[in-house]
């Protein structure tokens, strides 16, 4: 069979996630893209027109969109707790089976300064603010307060990113794990103590 014509671009998309979690968003150029992906270089401004920017734009979309699907499966388990652990396992696992060396792709754009299309940077806020709202809207359907959901989803979404960023530095599963069996901890402990259907919780 001949590869549909729009092959070459799913593949530039998937290489430049791939970079930029290897890389760094500075490091992902055009040629890196077509040296990984395997696409004809006459393929990236027919696919995209607004160059590496749209690219890398686009690999900013597909990864928070995957990692948006792997936190609504993991936290459709009756048990949150147990689909947070399952969610730590996805980022512990990555890390594994890549020695250290991939990282996440929104971190690598959210922290590099880039004057020319600084759209990115918000781009990447988007997608963490869009975790931050799925986690949220888990703790809300089990009964958590609507700002303590909030705060909860934060601190998640934190902690895990510091930890990948330690792993990889350390080259150790150490800094995940630990900060997995703290959120572990802390949902467990929130939930057990929330408030009963209907009752409005004392405040001292």
């Amino acid at each position: 069979m001949s590869p549909r014509k729009s092959d070459s671009r799913e593949r530039m998309v998937s290489s430049t996630v791939t970079l930029l979690r290897e890389f760094g968003a500075s490091a992902t150029s055009i040629d890196r893209v077509l040296a990984h992906s395997g696409a004809p270089r006459g393929s990236v401004y027919h696919h995209f027109p607004g160059g590496r920017t749209q690219l890398v734009e686009e690999a900013v979309e597909l990864a928070g969109g995957f990692m948006s699907g792997v936190i609504e499966a993991a936290m459709q388990a009756d048990d949150p707790v147990a689909g947070m652990d399952t969610y730590f396992a996805v980022w512990r696992d990555g890390l594994v089976e890549s020695r250290f060396r991939a990282g996440c792709p929104i971190v690598a754009v959210a922290v590099e300064t880039n004057d020319e299309a600084p759209h990115l940077a918000r781009s990447a806020g988007a997608v963490f603010a869009g975790w931050q709202e799925a986690f949220t809207a888990v703790f809300r359907r089990h009964g958590l307060p609507e700002d303590r959901s909030r705060r909860l989803a934060a601190l998640v979404v934190a902690a895990e990113e510091g930890a990948v960023v330690m792993c990889r530095a350390q080259q150790s599963t150490a800094p995940i794990e630990a900060v997995a069996a703290e959120i572990h901890t802390l949902l467990a402990h929130a939930l057990s103590n929330r408030p009963a259907p209907g009752r409005t919780p004392d405040i001292h």
